[in-house]
């Protein structure tokens, strides 16, 4: 382009003040602002920094990329890269690169409108912590077809604010694009919908939104990339028949009798870990896990997870790795799942994996004693009466984080293991769950905790209880867990010495000495209306 470039005006100006969002530089403004109206993703390289060839590839080396936010990454497996002189100047479909960014200076441009196969930016932005409205439109399709009408949208936008001196195109198509083609069955349509749509009104709806019939089959329209199977089918029907028109039908579904998971393996080894503290993690059954067995997925929804897990190992570590960088000092955690592997064909087993380390328990028991392999062998005694194939192993700290000080006990076992022994474990919990006690997830905070303790002299015997109830149900938002590390039953002197741990954390901020000794200053008065109660070591107000 020539010459200043004019105020934006019409749709250009528009967008950035009713959806109040800040402007870069012209072409990438325009570029912003087409995306917007055509969901088709551009991205604008300053022409004066390239002089020279560019080419788009798929490249599985090591790469240093910065990107136009200045962002510093280490590109590494495969990644589709634009790439100038061994440098890389685009991650394709998610992020531009800095060294070839527009600026308030640009004037000559090279525009770039493409479509990215799904499978090469899927979990990119995630993988290398990028904030990316192009990706999340690539990720799920854009339209392949519309190319040419987007680059002359752009086209006009710019012509509409500055003098265009010259343009030049170049195109490929790497593959041919065909339309979805999808068999027309009214019939089918209607099961799945529990309606009778009549064929002529099934087809003027679908004829409305774009889609052509040919012959026997319905002609997905190029732009609707989320539609390929009857299912996606029959909720574009449902849409516009509208989901409260629908009739509703009542189903049944067969009652479980109560003593169904009685006998159960799976529930009574559940049972027995979380009477001991455990909990039971669910984690995604596809990641890295890269080796001989392993089993690769043609069509991954992430290209960071492309594999079927063939051990449970990788993701409870990383299960415990985010609860110990969270303030967690007592870590058990279990999990209960297929594996696959390869061998002569696919084959898969169900996995039992603990994972476990720090204090024992946050009672006054178990307080100052530490997680190791004799804890977990005696829990697992109780299954087996063969622990000796069970092996129990320490996770190097060294490998997964050096600045870890528990040692961290792993072991991983096939279920069928515990088939040979007779297993009658009841659980300890008497309380029956129901849906208003069922226990709810509650997230882990991400800002640090803070952690007060109190020693109290009970010479009250009678007095203890008050006590414990008293700070037990002591409610604040920032109280995350009150528990008692210390017990001390004096019957000569007739006095109990007991140890109070409160810890605090907020979920929405990092939380500050004046809260905690405001909400610690409220304990002590209430404590100290009780009688026979007192802090040894306080001072006097």
């Amino acid at each position: 382009i020539a010459g200043e470039i004019r105020p934006y005006k019409g749709e250009l100006k528009e967008f950035f003040e009713d959806l109040n969002i800040n402007k870069n530089n012209f072409f990438t403004d325009v570029s912003n602002y087409i995306s917007y109206e055509t969901g088709q993703p551009t991205h604008c390289y300053d022409a004066q920094k390239i002089n020279n060839k560019f080419s788009l590839e798929i490249s599985n080396d090591t790469h240093q990329f910065e990107t136009l936010l200045k962002k510093k990454l280490d590109l590494v497996g495969s990644n589709l890269i634009f790439i100038k002189e061994n440098q890389v100047i685009n991650l394709a479909g998610v992020m531009g690169g800095y060294s070839t960014a527009c600026t308030e200076d640009t004037r000559s441009v090279i525009v770039e409108c493409a479509y990215f196969d799904p499978e090469h930016i899927l979990g990119k932005s995630l993988k290398y912590d990028i904030n990316s409205e192009a990706a999340h439109k690539f990720e799920r399709r854009v339209d392949p077809s519309s190319h040419e009408k987007v680059l002359r949208r752009f086209l006009k936008i710019v012509d509409n604010h500055a003098a265009i001196t010259n343009i030049e195109i170049f195109k490929k198509d790497y593959h041919e694009f065909n339309q979805i083609q999808i068999s027309t069955n009214v019939e089918r349509i209607n099961e799945i919908l529990g309606t009778s749509i009549t064929k002529n009104n099934f087809e003027k709806i679908l004829t409305k939104l774009k889609f052509i019939f040919d012959k026997d089959k319905i002609v997905v329209p190029s732009h609707r990339g989320d539609i390929g199977t009857e299912n996606d089918i029959a909720e574009e029907i449902a849409r516009v028949i509208g989901y409260n028109n629908i009739t509703n039908k009542k189903i049944t579904i067969p009652k479980i009798a109560s003593d169904y998971f009685e006998d159960d393996l799976e529930q009574i080894i559940k049972d027995l870990l979380i009477d001991h503290g455990f909990y039971e993690v669910i984690n995604n059954p596809f990641g890295d896990y890269d080796s001989e067995d392993a089993i690769k997925i043609d069509n991954p929804l992430d290209s960071n997870k492309t594999f079927l897990r063939n051990n449970l190992k990788k993701s409870l570590t990383a299960n415990y790795l985010y609860n110990s960088r969270r303030q967690q000092d007592s870590i058990k955690l279990f999990e209960i799942a297929d594996v696959y592997y390869l061998s002569d064909k696919i084959n898969n087993k169900k996995i039992l994996g603990i994972i476990c380390g720090g204090k024992v328990g946050k009672n006054y028991k178990d307080f100052s004693k530490k997680i190791d392999k004799s804890f977990l062998f005696n829990i697992l005694k109780k299954l087996s009466n063969d622990n000796e194939a069970i092996s129990l192993n320490s996770i190097s700290k060294e490998v997964i984080d050096p600045k870890l000080k528990d040692e961290i006990i792993y072991m991983e076992v096939e279920l069928d293991h515990f088939k040979n022994y007779p297993l009658t474990y009841k659980m300890n919990t008497q309380k029956k769950l129901t849906k208003d006690n069922f226990p709810k997830y509650k997230p882990i905070s991400e800002y640090p905790s803070s952690i007060r303790d109190l020693s109290f002299s009970v010479k009250n015997k009678d007095k203890y209880n008050e006590l414990q109830d008293l700070l037990l149900n002591f409610n604040d938002r920032l109280i995350k867990d009150i528990f008692i590390f210390d017990f001390y039953d004096n019957n000569k002197n007739n006095e109990i010495k007991i140890g109070f741990r409160f810890i605090f954390q907020s979920r929405t901020s990092t939380i500050t000495e004046l809260e905690v000794n405001n909400i610690m200053d409220k304990i002590i008065d209430l404590s100290l209306q009780i009688d026979s109660i007192e802090i040894p070591g306080l001072a006097s107000k």
